[in-house]
């Protein structure tokens, strides 16, 4: 979903002439429901049956993407947006539990192998299938065509899939303080980060939302201790030196990346004249290399270690990222100054993908490992949802010039290097690998 919206970015600022902020907010709007809510969308599945919520969450979802589709307004959008997010935070986790549940032993894997393949054929896709469709039509059509793909996904989802839940006697209490005061912390802490490029430190609006994030941040942890195991984030999963690493890796790494995939776009279609499709097709190789090394370099990983691989992975990111920073100039070639960050980027974040999901498995307790791979699910999707927030500094008004936008990219590649090498350091120095027997 995310990528086709990214490259409609530049056509939707334009007709709705709009400024940096209401371009944040066309990918936040969906990025902060998505965020808070997905650790309850996989909590509502085990109460009420994962198909159930599986569905709702898809016929939620298909009726906003046509809203968005046929969206007048700015807040009609937002609103719209919005709504995709709840109903994608009941999609996603429901859907991988709809297939464990599904299948088992090897085919279990082949199954969930499959999943994970179709994800990542649809996101090299739907940038470039999206950015043809932006160019023939218009914008509103990148969402429109997601309409009969979902309702299709619908039909078959209502056709073979049965309906299962988690036992009554095993099974946590919702949390819905936990998801309330969690929303309302990111919602605050977002607002206040887009106000921040435009309207400084110290204004009163950014710092009532800053101070209102904060004291959100503090309810909703105690919230959390006082819930323990029942709460929506276990807080005794982050005794683990190695999980809080993890976490923090991720932060760190998805923040680069979430910033780089809605960036890269956007400067590519107003610095750099591209069109849409252009512009989508520039992204084609990131999730090709990905879909191409993962499997491999997950392998290499338990030969040399987690904790190496994914030093070795983020380090490689913040090599590519700084190979971005050089860009200069308007005339940018993308065969030498564009892809070969980008591959080095996609190599990097290949060393990483697999063995994140076994060292949140190796950091907890088994108590906690279902909790420990949703707050890492959740962790990158708030990377995202933070470094959209804080691209105003890039796109800091709608009149910005593209002479001005390049080198604020390129400054911003150089951050996107630093949050790589941070998330290096916290794997070399939290991130252990688990002490075996003989």
């Amino acid at each position: 979903m995310g990528s086709i919206i990214n490259v409609a970015l530049p056509a939707m600022r334009e007709d709705f002439a709009t400024d940096a902020a209401g371009v944040q907010w066309m990918v936040n709007a969906y990025l902060l429901p998505l965020s808070a809510l997905v650790l309850v969308g996989g909590s509502l599945g085990d109460h009420f049956g994962r198909r159930r919520c599986f569905l709702a969450g898809l016929a939620v979802f298909t009726l906003a993407t046509l809203v968005c589709a046929l969206s007048s307004t700015l807040d009609f959008l937002f609103a719209a947006r919005f709504m995709q997010g709840i109903g994608a935070a009941m999609l996603a986790p429901n859907s991988l539990a709809i297939i464990a549940d599904g299948f088992h032993g090897e085919e279990r894997g082949k199954a969930v192998g499959t999943w994970a393949a179709a994800g990542a054929v649809a996101g090299a896709v739907a940038p470039l299938v999206g950015g043809m469709v932006i160019d023939a039509l218009n914008w509103r059509w990148a969402f429109a065509i997601i309409v009969p793909l979902a309702l299709a996904a619908g039909l078959v989802a209502v056709r073979s899939v049965r309906e299962s839940r988690v036992d009554a006697g095993d099974r946590s209490s919702l949390d819905v303080v936990g998801a309330i005061f969690g929303t309302l912390t990111l919602g605050m802490l977002t607002f206040a980060l887009i106000d921040l490029p435009k309207r400084g430190l110290g204004d009163v609006r950014v710092l009532c939302f800053a101070g209102g994030a904060l004291c959100s941040l503090v309810v909703f942890l105690r919230v959390e201790k006082r819930k323990g195991a029942n709460a929506m984030l276990p807080l005794g999963a982050f005794g683990s030196l190695a999980f809080t690493g993890i976490s923090l890796l991720t932060l760190f790494l998805y923040a680069a990346i979430g910033g780089l995939m809605v960036l890269l776009p956007y400067v590519l279609i107003e610095a750099a004249n591209y069109s849409a499709t252009q512009a989508g097709a520039a992204l084609l190789p990131f999730p090709l290399v990905i879909a191409a090394l993962s499997r491999s370099l997950g392998g290499l990983a338990a030969r040399i270690g987690t904790s190496h691989s994914l030093v070795i992975g983020s380090l490689i990111v913040a090599a590519g990222f700084g190979g971005l920073g050089l860009l200069t100039g308007q005339q940018v070639d993308y065969w030498t100054e564009i892809l070969p960050p980008l591959i080095l980027i996609a190599i990097g974040m290949s060393f990483c993908v697999a063995p994140l999901t076994t060292a949140v498995m190796d950091a907890v307790e088994d108590r906690f490992v279902g909790a420990a791979s949703g707050i890492n699910n959740a962790t990158s999707r708030i990377a995202g949802l933070v470094a959209t927030a804080l691209l105003g500094f890039v796109i800091v008004d709608a009149s910005v010039s593209s002479e001005a936008l390049l080198p604020r990219a390129t400054t911003a590649s150089f951050v996107g290097a630093a949050l790589s090498l941070a998330g290096a350091a916290a794997a070399w120095l939290m991130i252990k690998e688990p002490q075996t027997s003989n």
